[in-house]
């Protein structure tokens, strides 16, 4: 009678209970996703302004560069490394594309743009992969000697390209939708696919989570490192073009402290500092609540000393929220 009464409650009892804990799991997962709808919902009620077409329209072009710099440091994030070397990679992409001939061939800005990242995501990769140099040290190098490269080609002023068309990639809209906005939502389904469907993506995971490991399985871990790199710097080297596009002209500033916001978005976006653990989905969806912040506190007129304030709160919530939420998955075991 025992054992019947086992059969009848038991199998019922045990459904519902790994079921919940399952959707436990994935609510802990979701807590970027409920931030966001949470932000969005406090800043529609905080300003009228918020939701109007105009102040949307300005979001998404505020946040295109900067989300396709996030998404390269997404992938260096996974790949078990940091690169806070963005923002002034970034900055000489900007300003070499706007001055390479007088700026006179978009075509030619786009190609500079690109190389400029490459090469310079080529020699961080080699030092990261082929050298043994922690990423950190490697990219703080590179973050002094490209900011230094773009002050001494400016000398401080601004450069203004020669041809018409330059600003039509970050000025155009598509049935009401900025151009720019396209670039990034391009970006991130290439990267997506890569990252999840592809050999190349599982490589960089595998290094990530355990590079000696990825190394005896025979993934070629510094291949992999160094093509890491030079992928995130081509990212970066677009981000450079979209943003003088954007302007009009190349700053001496151009990315300044896009490292940071890139670090942090990828953070609140659940995604691991110490490598193995990260999604494209949650690194758009910290991009955008960074965004939506700013955006709201400049609405409300809250000084910019506030608003850093603010984004380092939100940058404890979510490493607390993220090493509470990845309790259980399997990188962890």
């Amino acid at each position: 009678m025992s054992a019947d009464k086992t059969m009848e409650t038991g199998k019922p009892g045990t459904a519902p209970s790994a079921a919940s804990r399952r959707t436990v799991e994935w609510l802990k997962g979701q807590y970027p996703l409920f931030i966001l709808i949470g932000l969005l919902i406090i800043a529609s009620l905080a300003s009228d302004a918020f939701l109007t077409t105009g102040n949307l329209t300005n979001l998404v072009l505020q946040l295109s560069v900067i989300g396709i710099v996030v998404l390269a440091e997404l992938m260096v994030v996974i790949a078990g490394g940091i690169d806070i070397s963005v923002g002034s990679v970034l900055g000489l992409a900007a300003v070499l594309s706007a001055g390479a001939f007088g700026g006179s061939s978009v075509w030619v800005a786009v190609l500079v743009a690109l190389g400029v990242g490459a090469v310079l995501g080529l020699l961080n990769g080699f030092l990261v992969a082929f050298r043994g140099i922690d990423s950190f040290i490697v990219t703080l190098g590179m973050l002094a000697l490209a900011r230094g490269l773009v002050y001494a080609y400016t000398e401080g002023a601004p450069i203004t390209p020669k041809a018409a068309a330059f600003t039509v990639p970050g000025s155009a809209t598509i049935a009401g939708f900025p151009v720019l906005g396209l670039f990034w939502i391009g970006a991130a389904v290439v990267i997506a696919l890569l990252l999840r469907r592809s050999v190349f993506g599982r490589r960089v995971y595998a290094v990530g989570s355990n590079p000696q490991a990825a190394f005896s399985s025979g993934v070629p871990v510094r291949s992999t490192l160094l093509a890491v790199y030079v992928l995130a710097g081509l990212l970066v080297g677009l981000g450079g073009f979209l943003l003088t596009s954007r302007v009009g002209a190349g700053t001496p500033t151009a990315g300044q402290n896009f490292e940071l916001d890139a670090i942090a978005a990828v953070v609140i976006g659940g995604a691991s500092l110490s490598g193995g653990y990260g999604k494209v989905f949650g690194s758009i969806v910290g991009t955008i609540i960074f965004g939506v912040i700013t955006n709201l506190l400049v609405l409300l007129n809250v000084s910019t000393f506030f608003q850093s304030a603010f984004k380092g709160a939100l940058i404890l919530v979510a490493v607390f929220l993220a090493t509470a939420g990845r309790k259980g998955k399997p990188w962890t075991h």
